[in-house]
């Protein structure tokens, strides 16, 4: 065999970016590379992917491929890679880490700039945006931003706990790193690599594995292959993608009616003889036929999918086998990067090809129709984006209609929950409540059952996960496995709560800073949820007995209703904001550090508001946030918008009364724990 150990290595992340020759490697990424552009989100995952495989001792987590070039004496040209290096070293950075050997980005002076700014960085110092200079990348820049926020959040801010992520970061993180061969041409390299149109990703591999089952039957390979094409576009509904299938639709195309994979409607004329007979190699090359462009597709009607196709793919392997007997559900990862992993555990034949494919087919009718979506464009005030619609047709025009179009209230609700669950977990990752969404529609598609299901899902979250210590890490976030243990028992998935009695404060008592952002989300829920069952019709009138009682349940004066009925769930809502700021807080000052860190001062905003103004006074903030010219976005969460009502409140009343408090504690401890009880009035008891 070749040895391949010259230009194939597996190497730490230590290797990468520590010296351990005595001469300093240098990274160069040239300039037809794109720009930085990894988000929070992806950022975050990759992070708490990592703390997993420590938690659970993992020997060894990989994070792909580097594929380089070498240029000059230790000078390597990175010709694949790129983002994922840039991000090891930006989280290196944000640990405080001295990277000695170089990463530079050719004829990219900002961003270069910024990579040795970040060097520079000292170790657990807050670092502010002019800390950056003048001329900077702001993909990186966000990046590193995102990058110790996900640390915070994830790791904490213990040392000890920093430097056993830091020792496995550096030493278990590994990456196979590919130096491409002197002798060949790089321009010939990039052309076989473009003949492919990319390099091959994952799912068309696992495309490739699962299309050989069906290489000696010719009109079952095309059915297969014309579903995974048309489910592969995320952003559009899939009878978009099969237009005039009223076969699987039905006449208005809003159904499912397809009962089986070999049912699914295929032309004669569309079967090639030559297509049965393929290797998998050969069937990687071989583009599936695509669906004709035609004019009733409207691509403005194009939405942001909430998940991609590699995990999306990975959900519907789970769901189809949940039918196994021997199958363990929390043995499964939701993450593509165990994509090809998770399908070579199972013993592939024609009939679960067959069966994986129509539960393809309708798990993205489901997602399409019974999911909520995030309308194009960026969020805003008022206007609510998360649509919950199902796609219809009458005649030649195609329309989207209210999932329960019969009623805006449970509408309005299930908008609510599902865009609450999908903005605590973003990441297109480990998005355990679409795998129980999903399979809780394929064994029943009644709305009314699905909205009750959604709720008592968001009620299970709580009590029987948030609540329970035993199924959180030392930072309050969910172990590995906890939602599958929690809601899978004995291959069935259930709902019903186990313990409603569990005191909010053993798991977050007074001091604790460690409360899970699917808290804060649950409670503007249940906070909505408390107005609409108790404030309708008359009963909404200002004065009335009900409006009155309501706002005094809640703490504060009345603030009128408008706030209840514009929110929404904001995707900016990325942030907790200690209302009382931290920097005001001390052992030797009125308000001490334990004090403030409750569930009472802790407030959910959008993390631009949070860095501008988080270190100033209660009622400066106050009225900020009153101001309509400030972002509303940003802070738009009803617990918080109770908590401005109170400082209002006691302003209003010192002033009334003569006996102002002092300047900055318009807010105070004591109104802290008074919030707090007043909000776990509200969402100690399960929904109804």
């Amino acid at each position: 065999m070749k040895d391949l150990s010259h230009i194939l290595k597996e190497c730490s992340v230590k290797d990468i970016y520590y010296v351990n020759s005595g001469t300093v490697t240098y990274y160069k990424i040239p300039i037809y590379q794109r720009n930085y552009a990894w988000e929070r989100d992806e950022i975050s995952a990759l992070i708490k992917d990592i703390y997993d495989s420590m938690v659970i001792d993992k020997p060894i987590y990989y994070i792909g491929t580097l594929v380089t070039f070498k240029r000059d004496e230790n000078v390597f040209e990175v010709i694949d890679g790129q983002q994922r290096l840039t991000t090891i070293y930006i989280i290196l950075t944000a640990m405080g880490e001295k990277v000695t050997n170089k990463l530079a980005y050719s004829s990219r002076k900002a961003s270069t700039q910024t990579i040795e700014v970040m060097s520079k960085f000292e170790k657990n110092k807050e670092v502010k945006d002019s800390d950056f200079g003048e001329e900077y990348d702001l993909g990186i820049k966000n990046g590193y931003n995102f990058a110790k926020e996900a640390l915070k959040e994830i790791v904490g801010e213990n040392q000890v706990d920093m430097d056993k992520f830091k020792e496995y970061f550096l030493n278990h993180v590994h990456i196979i790193h590919y130096r491409v061969p002197k002798d060949v041409e790089l321009n010939h390299y990039f052309e076989v690599m473009n003949s492919r149109g990319e390099q091959l990703e994952k799912h068309e591999i696992v495309k490739a594995k699962l299309s050989n089952q069906l290489k000696n039957d010719n009109k079952a390979m095309e059915k297969f292959c014309k579903i995974w094409e048309a489910c592969s576009d995320m952003s559009f509904y899939i009878q978009q993608k099969l237009p005039n299938m009223t076969e699987i639709f039905g006449k208005d195309m809003s159904n499912f009616k397809l009962e089986r994979f070999d049912d699914f409607p295929i032309a004669p004329q569309q079967l090639d003889n030559s297509f049965g007979m393929k290797t998998i190699e050969k069937l990687l090359d071989i583009p599936v036929k695509k669906e004709k462009e035609v004019s009733e597709i409207d691509y403005n009607d194009s939405f942001q999918p909430i998940i991609d196709f590699p995990n999306f793919l990975l959900i519907v392997l789970k769901i189809t086998r949940m039918q196994e007997k021997d199958f363990n559900p929390s043995d499964f990862t939701l993450d593509d990067k165990e994509l090809i992993n998770e399908f070579d555990k199972v013993k592939l034949t024609p009939e679960f090809v067959k069966q994986f494919a129509y539960n393809l087919l309708l798990a993205k009718y489901y997602l399409d129709n019974y999911m909520v979506h995030h309308i194009n464009g960026e969020d805003k005030a008022i206007e609510n984006p998360w649509k919950l619609q199902y796609y219809c047709k009458k005649g030649k025009s195609a329309y989207m209609a209210d999932l329960i179009d019969n009623d805006k209230s449970k509408q309005r609700e299930l908008v609510h929950l599902l865009s609450m669950f999908e903005v605590a977990f973003t990441a297109k990752q480990r998005k355990n409540y679409l795998f129980y969404c999903l399979l809780h529609l394929f064994q029943d598609w009644n709305e009314d059952n699905y909205l009750k299901f959604v709720r008592n899902l968001a009620d299970k979250y709580f009590f029987d996960v948030y609540l329970d210590a035993n199924k959180l890490n030392e930072r309050n976030q969910p172990k590995p496995n906890s939602f599958d243990e929690t809601i899978i028992r004995n291959g069935k998935q259930s709902v019903e709560l186990e313990n409603v009695d569990r005191p909010f404060d053993d798991v977050y008592p007074k001091g604790s800073s460690n409360i899970p952002l699917f808290v804060f989300n649950y409670t503007d829920y249940r906070l909505w949820k408390k107005y609409a069952e108790e404030l309708r019709g008359n009963r909404a009138k200002k004065g009335s007995k009900a409006r009155i009682e309501f706002f005094t349940a809640l703490g504060c004066s009345d603030f009128g209703l408008d706030t209840f009925d514009n929110f929404y769930f904001s995707r900016t809502r990325k942030s907790l904001e200690h209302y009382y700021p931290q920097a005001k807080a001390g052992e030797d000052k009125p308000i001490t550090s334990e004090e403030i860190n409750c569930f009472g001062n802790f407030a959910m905003i959008g993390s631009d508001a949070n860095s501008s103004g988080s270190n100033w006074n209660p009622i400066d903030k106050k009225n900020r946030y009153f101001d309509s010219k400030s972002n509303q976005v940003s802070v738009a969460s009803l617990k918080f918008r109770i908590m401005l009502q109170m400082c209002q409140d006691n302003y209003d009343e010192g002033i009334k009364n003569g006996i102002k408090r002092e300047f900055g504690y318009e807010w105070n401890a004591e109104d802290m724990q008074k919030h707090q009880e007043k909000m776990l009035c509200i969402i100690m008891q399960p929904t109804h």
